[in-house]
Order: structure tokens, then C-alpha cells, then sequence
């Protein structure tokens, strides 16, 4: 099925000490691009959350917002740095000696000085805080590709619309490239004629031979087959259940080849006009594909 690179989700879960909420954002890029930002000390589980995330979007740049609150405070220790605590209270009984201060350095004093106290989480194992943060990124994952899924639908319609569009005008291209030559011919000879005394008689192997010649260059066949195929190729790939944005990108590119060519071949009005219209269509694919994982 296809599907869009761009993409929101929105995740949570807690477990009765973590809280964790989750917002995955997904927009185009040419390969599978994933920024983590969270807080530091889950560094660590980093990998699992790529890892996870490759299962599901294949194509585009991920970008992954966590948030940690902690419900429980069970898990805090307190630390009291001693040695800081008592080169304070030297230092402030020094500082009172040579100040002639008689008030006595008291507990209170020392706590208001920083880094005395500190609160300190007990490290949770990795597993436990793992089991807890999976099932939110599982809920932005599966809203994300729900929305990728969605526009997906829409680029395809769309793609689709244009295709058709573009098989009309190539239809015509194929009807008129066989008349381009019979009109040719009769504007060639009507040509010559005006150009000679009306006693003198047209070389019938000299004008074939031009005719044949001009036939030959303008010949758009090979042209219009490889392009109808290539269209065709392009209609199958939509409907594909794997990623195809690098493969509907290549057809394109094909396709703009073959219709470039048609256009450098012939001269004629009506051909020109359509191989005009089809370029655009394509040029019109090409800026949806460039969104399509």
C-alpha cells in the first residue's frame, strides 16, 4: 500500500513510576533518517527505539520527541556530601574567628550552601523502564504510519488522475505520428511542384527517397511503446505492498526521456502540444513522489 513520508503520532504509557510521552514526527527524505531526542540518562536504550521504528517506516526523516515524568519519588535517594559539609563549616568558622563573630556556625547555615544535599534516582533496570516506554512509541508508531497510510491513499488517486491524463495525450501522439508522414509527403510534393516549370516532371525515386528519410528521422514508435509501458510499469508500482518511492522515481525518469526524445523528433503542431502536456503531468508526479516512502 502506498504511503506518504510525512507523518504524526502522538504516544503514552506509565507503569506506576514512569511516565513517558512520545511524539514521532515523519517528513520526505531520500533515505531513513531517525533523531532521538530524550533525556540523557536514557542514551542507552537508543538503538532499541531505531530499531524499533525501522520495522514499521522504511523511507523519510524521523524525528522522535520523549518526555519522562516521574510519578513515583520512592526511587529517590538523598546523598549529603560530608567532605563539602565540613570544608564549609571551616571555612565559615575561620571566616568567624577572624570576623569576631561570636555566632556559632549552625546546621541550618550549612544546608542553604549548594551541593550539599542532592536527590539521586535509584537506577531502574533496563528492562523495566524498556517495557514501560515501548508500548508509547508503539502508539506514535502506529498513528504515524495510520497518517502515512492516509495521504498515501490521496498521492495515489492523484498520481493515478495524471497518468490517465497523460495516456490520453500519448494516444493522440500515436494516432497522429503515422498522418505527420502522409502530410509530409503531400506538402513536399506541392512544394516541389510550385518550384518547377509546370513541363517538368517530378523525380518519383527522389521524392520517395526524402520521403522514406524524413519517415525514418521521425520515426517515434520505439518511443511511444517504451512510454506506454513505462506508464503501465508506473500504475502497477502504486498498488505495490512494498516501499516504492525510489522506484516510481526511476520510472519517472524514464518516462521523461522517452517523451523529451518524441518531442526532439518530430515538428509537427499537435504532437508538440501533447508532448508539452505530458511534461507538465510529469513534472507534477515527480513533486508527489518526492513525498512517497
Amino acid at each position: 500500500m502506498l504511503r506518504s513520508m510525512t507523518g504524526f503520532g502522538r504516544g503514552e504509557n506509565g507503569d506506576g513510576i514512569h511516565q513517558f510521552n512520545v511524539e514521532i514526527k515523519t517528513v520526505n527524505h531520500r533515505y531513513n533518517d531517525i533523531v532521538v531526542r530524550m533525556p540523557k540518562h536514557l542514551n542507552y536504550l537508543e538503538e532499541n527505539i531505531k530499531s524499533l521504528i525501522k520495522e514499521k517506516i522504511k523511507r523519510g526523516r524521523v524525528e522522535v520527541y520523549i518526555a519522562l515524568e516521574y510519578i513515583d519519588e520512592s526511587n529517590l535517594d538523598i546523598v549529603v556530601n560530608m567532605a563539602l559539609a565540613r570544608a564549609y563549616k571551616s571555612e565559615l568558622d575561620r571566616m568567624a574567628d577572624e570576623l569576631n563573630i561570636k555566632d556559632r556556625v549552625k546546621i541550618d547555615h550549612i544546608l542553604t550552601l549548594p551541593e550539599i544535599i542532592k536527590k539521586e534516582r535509584v537506577e531502574m533496570e533496563e528492562d523495566m523502564v524498556w517495557e514501560c516506554l515501548k508500548p508509547a512509541i508503539d502508539m506514535a508508531l502506529d498513528n504515524v504510519v495510520d497518517m502515512r497510510i492516509k495521504e498515501g491513499l490521496m498521492l495515489k488517486e492523484d498520481m493515478e488522475d495524471k497518468i490517465t491524463k497523460i495516456n490520453v495525450d500519448l494516444k493522440e501522439i500515436e494516432n497522429r505520428a503515422p498522418i505527420v508522414v502522409v502530410e509530409y509527403k503531400e506538402k513536399l510534393k506541392s512544394r516541389i511542384e510550385e518550384l518547377l516549370d509546370e513541363d517538368l516532371n517530378i523525380d518519383e525515386d527522389r521524392l520517395n527517397y526524402e520521403i522514406v528519410f524524413f519517415a525514418d528521422k521521425a520515426d517515434i514508435n520505439e518511443e511511444i511503446v517504451r512510454l506506454k509501458s513505462h506508464s503501465e510499469q508506473f500504475l502497477n508500482s502504486l498498488n505495490g505492498n512494498e516501499p516504492v518511492g525510489r522506484k516510481l522515481d526511476f520510472i519517472l525518469q524514464e518516462m521523461n526521456r522517452e517523451i523529451n526524445t518524441i518531442g526532439s523528433k518530430s515538428e509537427d503542431l499537435i504532437i508538440s502540444n501533447c508532448v508539452v502536456n505530458i511534461k507538465s503531468e510529469l513534472e507534477k508526479i515527480r513533486e508527489q513522489v518526492q513525498n512517497v516512502e
